[in-house]
């Protein structure tokens, strides 16, 4: 699905010349603005949302509990993207959740009839794994990295990513989309065995006339 989201490596008055409207974005409009001088940031700086846009927001998505032979953290491993539960050498137990929650969200965001390149803004919350002082902050990332901003800014191709330690390959989900995002360790989340929930905000596409 291709929505009117612009994306600018900057602030309006460098990028003279942009096919995209200036600031502010015109109705229906969302414009993210990207950091300068990368061709493969992972979020936006952030996105300016133009009148009458039609926003869908998701509740907080946590991983479906899918790895029914386990307990624990451990059961809520995507079992269709890990058979038998079993995680491949250098994938962390949050990048395995982090995965199984990006699934949910493409399947909140396919039933309001968006897609993950509609994404705009994402909240996300991370729980420490059992044993581990401080949340998998780089599990997450590798996790986010397979659904988003993973593909060059200068020529659309697509930018290989890593599974664990496995060299980087060809993502999960294609998507240049590159939301505002922020992410916050928690102490408890709402489900025990949880250690990833996200919130997302999307935008309806428009068509230009």
């Amino acid at each position: 699905m291709v929505g009117l989201t612009a994306a600018l490596v900057a602030p309006t008055a460098a990028v003279a010349g942009s096919k995209w409207s200036p600031f502010p974005p015109r109705g229906g409009e969302t414009i993210s603005v990207l950091p300068a001088g990368q061709d493969n940031p992972s979020i936006a700086n952030g996105v300016a949302i133009g009148p009458e846009a039609a926003i869908y927001k998701t509740s907080g998505l946590g991983p479906s509990r899918l790895n029914t032979g386990a307990t624990g953290e451990q059961a809520y491993i995507d079992t269709e993207v890990f058979p038998g539960g079993q995680l491949p050498p250098g994938v962390t137990i949050t990048e395995a959740q982090g995965i199984n929650v990006l699934r949910r969200i493409g399947e909140n965001l396919a039933a309001a009839g968006l897609s993950y390149e509609d994404v705009i803004t994402m909240r996300v919350f991370l729980q420490n794994p059992a044993g581990e002082a401080k949340m998998d902050f780089a599990g997450w990332n590798r996790a986010y990295r397979q659904f988003f901003a993973n593909t060059s800014v200068s020529t659309g191709e697509v930018v290989p990513v890593p599974l664990g330690t496995a060299p980087p390959a060809d993502p999960m989900v294609t998507n240049p989309a590159r939301p505002s995002r922020f992410a916050l360790e928690i102490e408890n989340l709402p489900v025990d065995g949880w250690l990833v929930e996200v919130e997302v905000d999307a935008a309806y596409p428009v068509k230009r006339k």
